[in-house]
Formats: C-alpha cells, structure tokens, sequence
C-alpha cells in the first residue's frame, strides 16, 4: 500500500480545509503514478477535489463516519476495518493512500511506500502528514533533482518502510 503526499518542510498538507499550494508538476505526478488505480480518502479531502467528485480513471473509496454518506462513482466505507476488507480485492501496490492527515495516520501502518512532494516552504497548516524522516522503520530511498515553480522549490521523494530481518 501507497501514500502520496505534498508536504512542507514541517510536513504541513493543508490549512482550513484546502491545500497548502498547488503546483502543476506535482498535480501531473500525482496524476500519473494514481490513474487506473485504486485511492482512498476521507469525506474531507472528497471535498477538495473538482466538483467533490472522485477522481477519473481510478476506483474511489470514501472513508466516512456518516451512515448516511453516499457518493456518485465513488464506494464509501464506514471504517478503517471496512476499507482494508475491500481493498484486500486489490493488489497492495495498486492502493495509494492521498489524505487527509487522520487517512494517513490510519493508514500508514499498512502502507510500505510513501511518495512525497517535499516543498521547500513553511505554510501556516494545520493538518500534517507523519514526519517520516524521526520514524524508525521508514528510510529515504530516492529523490529527485531540484525543481522548481515560480520561487518555489521541491523535491519528488520517496520513502519505504524498513524491512526487518528474521532471526532464526
């Protein structure tokens, strides 16, 4: 399973409900390693996508503590427990987790793989990813070059959780 997150230095991800900034390279990235596979989010994060709409060309799960809660194109489930049952459909490396900050806390004990757009700025945010970099059982493993938006600059990143090693 997959996380994928924008982040700033403080690994801040959003301030009132919106994204701390969005830059076009990211969106494309974020575009082509998710299409034609499965994402899971929160009501919230539905919410701050175009239209609240699911996303196209890709299987949308919901997680909502609403009993109520219905979404077009899109399969909502009412618990952590209930989404990992569904998604056990699915091959792991095809899950990609993308927010919000209680999505990912939940789910990053499943996750093996974590892409993260690291943008070199402090927002004012009020919902965070999980600093993976003071995380024991996660590591670094690629980055990109440098790039850059306008002034801003950032980092394509990915982090892999730890393999422990039996003894026996």
């Amino acid at each position: 399973m997959n996380l994928v997150a924008a982040v700033d230095e403080n690994w801040g991800i959003g301030h009132r409900g919106n994204l701390l900034v969005r830059i076009p390279a990211d969106q494309e990235y974020f575009r082509k390693i998710t299409t034609g596979k499965v994402v899971v989010m929160g009501r919230k994060t539905l919410d701050t996508l175009p239209g609240k709409m699911p996303l196209a060309k890709r299987t949308n799960i919901i997680l909502s503590e609403k009993p109520d809660f219905q979404v077009k194109y899109g399969t909502v489930v009412h618990s952590v427990e209930a989404c990992l049952e569904l998604l056990k459909g699915y091959p792991s490396e095809d899950i990609y987790i993308i927010g919000g900050e209680s999505i990912y806390r939940q789910f990053l004990p499943y996750a093996d793989v974590a892409y993260v757009t690291k943008i070199m700025y402090r927002y004012q945010a009020d919902a965070h990813f999980p600093n993976l970099d003071v995380l024991p059982d996660w590591e670094l493993t690629a980055d990109s070059e440098e790039q850059t938006y306008f002034d801003l600059e950032f980092f394509f990143l990915k982090y892999e959780r730890k393999q422990t090693v039996e003894k026996g």
